[in-house]
């Protein structure tokens, strides 16, 4: 009855209907349908991924941790690859491992950039997540963070000034960090697992996601790749292990390139800002019985505002390297692969799919706002292939010595002036840009150092 008193008292009085909902939130009674909180975290609907969905939420709002939990999103990413897992046959292993070693034969004849150390890889969808994850990760930091930062300046907002509410306001803010980053992660790790089934090899997304010169193949989604395209599976293996060995022996090559790369993305995702004003317009229009339009609105980048003058600048620099990257892999695998039968239908395949991408594709780069793929693809192709005709395929590979000499969106646009700047000679790096380009090619500038 008391209880009844204090409700019937204090219907109309604002701040104590904030306080009473903030206690039952950090008390956790939330009473949220179990299923839909899935499905807003586009989770499939199975009883274990919601127990688990439960288990993190309720961690979340209990900890006093105050960031992302990554750990998350890799279990949750590993879970979705594993229930997709098809163990390869020793012979089909056997097959690519021979493709793999015939395939760098033939890269020696397409270009001077020399074989890679390493032994090449063949790993499982989880192997691949778990191999990954680092990168996809730094990528999507900032992301994550600014979600979670959206969400407490929201609560901020919305709460009366002053009061006993200002120690439980500051434990709410760290608690919807936490739900928020919970959420996020969790959304994440299922794209990255949804990945997994996509890609064929470590450098298949173009990005370098691997670790210095490591080559991986993944058996089963290069079967996936092959299937339905009335082409022997012997060459698509043959021409899928080239073009993983090109593009690993690439930044092998010029190591300064992942370095640049990774930088590039990680300044263009540090300037993504969520829009507060949108997450406070979905708080106000969400629909419990709709919880998909929470998932939506991640998902669909709706809560990332348009790309700023700095933003599309970073973005066309970092577009013009990953085009130039993937132009580069594209003609030295077409020249590596010329005695194959099907080599042309094969690259077509290629092309047409790095042009539609995946469905997970797709979804990082909705909720992460970058696209993986470059706009100018076939441009930096045609370029690579004049240069190749006009110098030879050793000056063109030395264009990757020295960032300096790498070309430029002009030349994409004019590649007969860069074939005339090789022709004349370029000019030799001075002693500073020699240290660096040193610096950056030593094997022992990866190492983690001696504590």
């Amino acid at each position: 009855m008391a209880e009844d008193s204090r409700n019937d008292g204090d219907a109309g009085n604002p701040e104590d209907e904030f306080r009473d909902m903030l206690k039952d939130f950090l008390a956790g009674n939330t009473n949220i349908d179990p299923a839909k909180l899935a499905g807003a975290a586009g989770l499939p609907d199975d009883p274990a991924m919601i127990a688990q969905l439960i288990s993190q939420l309720q961690a979340a709002m209990q900890g006093s941790n105050d960031g992302i939990n990554w750990d998350l999103a890799l279990d949750q990413a590993k879970g979705i690859a594993e229930r997709g897992t098809v163990v390869s046959l020793p012979a089909e292993r056997s097959a690519l491992e021979q493709a793999l070693h015939v395939a760098s034969l033939w890269l020696d004849e397409a270009t001077t950039i020399s074989e890679l150390s390493g032994t090449p890889k063949l790993m499982s969808r989880q192997e691949w997540v778990t191999a990954t994850m680092p990168i996809w990760t730094q990528l999507a930091e900032p992301v994550a963070n600014s979600i979670a930062d959206s969400l407490t300046d929201v609560l901020k907002q919305s709460a009366p000034e002053g009061g006993e509410l200002d120690d439980m306001l500051q434990g709410a803010s760290r608690m919807m960090r936490n739900v928020g980053g919970t959420l996020f992660a969790m959304q994440f790790g299922q794209v990255v697992g949804q990945l997994s089934s996509e890609v064929v090899s470590g450098g298949d997304i173009g990005i370098p996601l691997l670790d210095g010169d490591q080559v991986a193949i993944l058996p089963q989604n290069v079967s996936g790749f092959g299937a339905g395209l009335d082409i022997p599976i012997d060459q698509v293996q043959l021409y899928l292990a080239v073009r993983e060995l090109a593009h690993s022996r690439l930044f092998r090559h010029a190591r300064w390139l992942r370095l640049q790369l990774l930088t590039s993305i990680t300044e263009f995702a540090r300037g993504i800002s969520i829009d507060t004003e949108r997450i406070q317009g979905l708080a106000s229009d969400f629909d419990a019985e709709n919880p998909e339009q929470l998932r939506e609105a991640l998902t669909s980048g709706a809560l990332i505002p348009p790309k700023t003058d700095d933003q599309l600048a970073a973005l066309g620099r970092l577009e013009t390297t990953l085009a130039l990257v993937e132009g580069w892999v594209d003609v030295v695998t077409a020249e590596a692969t010329r005695r194959l039968p099907s080599s042309a239908a094969i690259a077509e395949t290629v092309r047409r799919r790095r042009a539609s991408g995946g469905p997970a594709e797709s979804a990082f780069s909705t909720l992460v706002g970058l696209e993986l793929r470059p706009r100018r693809l076939r441009e930096a192709a045609a370029m690579w292939q004049k240069v190749t005709d006009a110098v030879g395929s050793d000056k063109r590979d030395e264009l990757w010595s020295h960032p300096d000499l790498v070309p430029t969106a002009a030349d994409l646009d004019d590649p007969t002036a860069l074939i005339a700047r090789i022709t004349a000679g370029q000019p030799e790096p001075d002693d500073i840009d020699q240290a660096i380009e040193d610096l950056l090619n030593d094997d022992t500038s990866e190492r983690p150092r001696e504590e």
